[in-house]
């Protein structure tokens, strides 16, 4: 499925869309479940848990606003908390499994379902603690680089949290990049949890910038893909049953079942491509550093190379 050379972006990115095309009774058997379910428990959340922002009167005071501003924070977790946790259950399922069906698909051998997740599901729960990982530790981080400015208070006290947060999402991004590729790592080479953080370290130590821009790509291409998706499922929605943001009032069910339906065939369609280009970036850093690229010629059998898989 790709050339068997370091990679060019345009080669990762229409290797992933190839994965798709390919292998697409593997690749939707593993997506639109997934894409359901996780459709299924947003449109409970907004329904049920949709939090109404506060309207205050125009004379309250600053107490009155910061504890307005609390509780709605407060409620807008309780909001976000299960959907964010279905969505980060759902994006380690898929790329568990993604993970197996691209690299079955760099060396032409098809795989379906249950190989796939006969395969992956012995990794799923490191997975999940990796995945949680990572951005519980990115927001800890966040939160102390901010605490000072916090209980200072006043305007010195916002422009110190302001300085935090800043340098703290400078330091994040840093470190997401540098720790993206543990993930392939984990699943393909069996590796432990450090095990994995230190060998997406090492595999993208010297090559950040192009990993942060293929990633920054992946990601632009696919939000403009999923945005032209989703227009006509918004369209329909508000011509069925418009909304009024900011009213209080539960939104319809008319309006939710169809912006499911958008994100079903959205997340369906998008998840492979974004796992197939963490998958094509894990696969080119091991050919550009490790000749990656002789053991897959021997594992495929080509002419020329030995068939011992390494």
């Amino acid at each position: 499925m790709i050339p068997l050379r370091p990679l060019g972006v345009g080669e990762i990115l229409e290797a992933s869309v190839a994965t798709l095309r390919r292998h697409w009774r593997t690749v939707l058997a593993v997506t639109v479940p997934v894409a359901v379910v996780t459709q299924i428990a947003l449109v409970i959340v907004q329904r049920y848990l949709s939090v109404a922002q506060p309207v205050l009167h125009p004379d309250a005071t600053p107490s009155e606003q910061l504890e307005a501003a609390s509780a709605y924070l407060r409620a807008s977790f309780a909001e976000l908390a299960p959907s964010m946790l279905v969505s980060i259950a759902a994006s380690v399922f898929v790329s568990a499994l993604l993970t197996v069906v691209v690299s079955r698909a760099i060396l032409g051998r098809p795989v379906t379902f249950s190989e796939a997740w006969q395969e992956a599901s012995p990794r799923l729960p490191k997975l999940l603690l990796l995945s949680l990982a990572l951005p519980l530790a990115a927001g800890l981080f966040s939160f102390v680089a901010m605490l000072p400015g916090l209980l200072l208070g006043d305007g010195g006290g916002a422009a110190l949290a302001f300085l935090g947060g800043l340098a703290a999402f400078v330091v994040v991004i840093w470190l997401l990049i540098r720790f993206s590729l543990a993930s392939p790592a984990l699943m393909l080479e069996r590796q432990g949890l450090l095990q994995s953080l230190k060998r997406s370290a090492k595999l993208v130590d010297g090559s950040w910038w192009r990993v942060f821009g293929i990633t920054v790509l992946a990601q632009l291409l696919i939000g403009i893909f999923t945005m032209l998706l989703t227009i006509p499922f918004t369209a329909i929605a508000f011509a069925l049953d418009g909304i009024e943001a900011g009213t209080g009032t539960a939104v319809s069910w008319t309006y939710l079942v169809v912006m499911a339906v958008g994100g079903v065939l959205s997340s369906a369609l998008t998840y492979p491509i974004a796992a197939g280009v963490t998958v094509l970036l894990y696969v080119d850093q091991r050919i550009r550093r490790e000749a990656l690229d002789l053991e897959l010629a021997k594992a495929a059998g080509l002419p020329g190379y030995s068939s011992t898989e390494s």
